[in-house]
């Protein structure tokens, strides 16, 4: 009878531990010390923009990405997951309705403090998964200033990249040049249509251009007004020709680098250890 007692206890929590969230606002506070330790203190960061994608997509679509490829992932390798954060770099649309545009400073200020409070909580591993695609320059900096100061957890940058394989099954599936298809097109409309169907309203796709409009020569020259000169209408590429088979192709890869690279990240011991080498070595310097 003992026996069954203690096979009974083993069970309810196993169950349990399976079925413990990976949202932060999900979790219970009693939930906290397991959500840590079955994680290995690792955290996920979705962070997106609300912004136009074209005339037929929802203006979270890069929210929405980051969300569901965190969530997806995270039922295979256990990470938790914090709730949707869309206070991105999207000044480039302003012209648009509905973008939610954040003065610089307030941008970085709460990204480093967001880090900061999870860090402050107990995670020491924190996984930026970025859905838009405004934000790679920002975040590559974010990662690297995190060098400025001591601090006693790792962010990470999830930045994949596809294989010669995935490139020649992508080409296959899709219908429409890869080269201007940069933002709300055929890619991003197609993982939309296997995502969440229902948000997409592929009958307006034509009814503005994403046809890039060349309206600014600057060779060997970068400049913010890049983008706008190129596609005023926020939208680049050809929507109309997305479907959900190639969206699912692109979607389930991308889930499963995620995948690989929160196993890599709750697995690394070395990272933190070389940061807390590496500022006793410039704490050193000055003395």
């Amino acid at each position: 009878m003992k026996h069954l007692f203690t096979a009974f206890l083993l069970l309810g929590s196993i169950t349990y531990s399976q079925n413990l969230p990976t949202r932060w606002d999900e979790l219970t506070a009693s939930d906290w010390k397991q959500a840590l330790e079955k994680s290995n203190r690792t955290i996920i960061l979705p962070i997106g923009v609300l912004e136009k994608h074209g005339p037929h997509a929802p203006l979270g679509s890069d929210l929405i990405h980051a969300r569901e490829w965190s969530a997806r992932a995270t039922k295979e390798e256990y990470a938790v997951v914090f709730p949707d954060y869309f206070y991105g770099q999207i000044y480039e649309a302003k012209q648009q309705p509905g973008t939610f545009a954040l003065p610089p400073q307030i941008v970085w200020d709460m990204l480093q403090a967001t880090c900061d409070e999870m860090g402050r909580n107990g995670f020491t591993k924190i996984i930026i998964v970025n859905g838009h695609g405004g934000n790679p320059n920002l975040l590559r900096y974010f990662a690297q200033s995190q060098l400025e100061k001591k601090r006693d957890y790792v962010v990470y940058f999830f930045d994949p990249e596809n294989d010669d394989a995935f490139a020649e099954k992508a080409a296959e599936l899709r219908k429409s040049p890869a080269s201007g298809d940069s933002h709300a097109g055929e890619n991003e409309t197609s993982s939309l249509l296997y995502l969440r169907p229902d948000l997409v309203k592929l009958d307006r796709a034509t009814s503005e251009s994403g046809q890039n409009q060349h309206r600014l020569n600057l060779p060997n020259l970068y400049t913010g007004i890049w983008w706008y000169a190129s596609y005023p209408n926020h939208y680049a590429g050809e929507a109309e020709k997305a479907t959900a088979e190639y969206g699912k192709f692109i979607t389930e890869h991308k889930i499963a680098q995620l995948v690989d690279a929160i196993k890599t990240v709750k697995a690394d011991q070395k990272s933190l250890e070389l940061q807390n080498e590496f500022f006793d070595r410039a704490d050193k310097v000055k003395n």
